[in-house]
């Protein structure tokens, strides 16, 4: 491997052993580092509304409970479409230049989320033009996870993909409890402290990726792994299951506090009350997924992803039964959305572990040397890994209109609930049939492909 003084790094090879233990891991090492910090940044500006709404009382603001909702979808929807072309950016302009380029575009929504909840009275299309901004955040995601599929062998990827989304992911519940502090500490009319940490953030982060992190000079993803990656069957299969993790891991996220604060309010408490008391229990969902989708890489390199991905669906089948059940009971509420971000977190992890154990199977039954094989196996990954993450993440679009829709109906998220228990019983059949019951009738490993026909069609 020759390490270049521009960042960048020819002839890498993770599944060399000996190259790896001389030096590689050291290098996968740092990159892995500031990619997850720099994720962990866009992940927390993503999910940024998701708090600045619990600031905005509708008599100041003339922001509706669904407005709220829709402000949270647009920035989920942003976030998963921009997860397309950041999938390709890496190979286009390097990893380490991407990383830098990505946090800094993020101060614009940032400053411009300071400037909007300054001047309250602003019309809905503005607060949802920025929303849609903040959705740079959610880009960084599958730009970040390209990257890093790249730089470890096949035996580590579940743990570094795992712990590199779960890093991200804690940006989430991050910008919560910081959201949470600040209500404590200056009142809920001075959300700018939230703001301004994450101006200093960013620039922290940006600085960090241009010191410490490395371009790879190979094969990666670009336009034709993007359009054979489509062409396949299995990335639209995994993507499917992806929104069932991923989607309701980022959409709960966005909606989990403004549920609470609704049960809160049923329960007798002023707005402001409830506010503050759905401030402190919302970021703790999404922390606990953020955590266990690093196990859940670490289950799936010992079983499998596509094991672990079945008892995730079947347990989130039992979370959303609890929510149905409990009604507009805070304890219910509380109890079943634990268990689904405990859950999702988890597939998350196993599902991404599914994605390089598929088409490493594949590349093995190619015609091809063990450079082109390896150059396969990583071109179509991380194609897979950018299109399930953009198509995850519109579950979570999913996730906030149905809600919207359930409550503007009914007045409650039942039926909501319901729709999302039904879907979950389909992707665990989908895991047990594709992933499962298939490979073994026919001898092969649970995430291995039947054939190398079959991955082609």
């Amino acid at each position: 491997m020759v390490h270049k003084r521009s960042h960048t790094i020819t002839d890498w090879d993770p599944e060399d052993l000996e190259a790896w233990e001389s030096g590689g891991a050291r290098v996968a090492r740092r990159n892995l580092i500031w990619s997850v910090v720099a994720e962990h940044v866009g992940f927390s500006v993503w999910s940024l509304w998701s708090v600045m709404v619990l600031f905005m009382p509708t008599d100041v603001y003339g922001i509706t409970l669904g407005d709220k909702f829709l402000i949270g979808a647009v920035a989920t929807l942003s976030g998963a479409l921009l997860r397309l072309p950041y999938t390709m950016a890496t190979t286009r302009f390097g990893g380490r230049n991407w990383t830098v380029f990505s946090a800094f575009v993020l101060l614009i929504p940032v400053a411009a989320t300071i400037v909007l909840l300054a001047n309250p009275g602003q019309p809905l299309w503005m607060y949802l033009l920025c929303a849609a901004l903040t959705g740079l955040g959610g880009g960084n995601f599958a730009s970040s996870m390209t990257n890093i599929n790249a730089f470890y062998p096949q035996r580590l990827k579940g743990w570094a993909l795992g712990l590199n989304a779960g890093g991200g992911n804690l940006g989430v519940p991050a910008v919560q409890l910081l959201g949470l502090l600040v209500i404590a500490w200056a009142g809920d009319r001075q959300p700018y402290w939230v703001c301004a940490f994450y101006l200093v953030a960013l620039v922290i982060a940006g600085i960090g990726a241009a010191l410490f992190m490395d371009n790879l000079d190979g094969p990666g993803v670009d336009l034709a792994a993007m359009r054979a990656a489509v062409r396949n069957r299995h990335t639209w299969t995994i993507s499917l299951l992806y929104i069932g993790t991923f989607g309701s891991f980022i959409g709960f996220s966005f909606a989990f506090g403004q549920m609470l604060a609704l049960n809160f309010a049923a329960d007798g408490q002023s707005v402001a009350e409830a506010s503050l008391h759905a401030a402190q229990i919302a970021f703790v969902g999404p922390l606990l997924g953020s955590l266990s989708r690093v196990w859940g890489g670490r289950l799936a390199d010992r079983f499998g992803g596509s094991a672990v991905t079945l008892v995730v669906f079947v347990g989130m089948i039992a979370g959303a039964a609890v929510l149905i059940a409990g009604g507009t009971s805070i304890a219910a509420c509380a109890v079943g959305f634990v268990v689904l971000f405990v859950l999702s977190g988890m597939g998350n992890g196993s599902v991404y572990k599914i994605i390089p154990s598929v088409f490493d199977a594949a590349a093995r039954a190619l015609p091809l040397d063990e450079a082109g094989k390896a150059a396969y196996s990583r071109s179509m990954s991380g194609a897979v890994i950018g299109i399930a993450g953009a198509v995850g993440g519109l579950g979570g679009v999913g996730i906030n209109l149905v809600l919207r829709q359930s409550y503007a109906a009914t007045g409650a998220a039942t039926w909501a609930f319901v729709i999302f228990a039904v879907f979950y019983a389909v992707a665990a059949v989908i895991t047990w049939r594709v992933y499962l019951a298939v490979p073994r009738e026919r001898g092969g490993a649970p995430e291995a492909a039947p054939t190398s026909a079959t991955l082609a069609s």
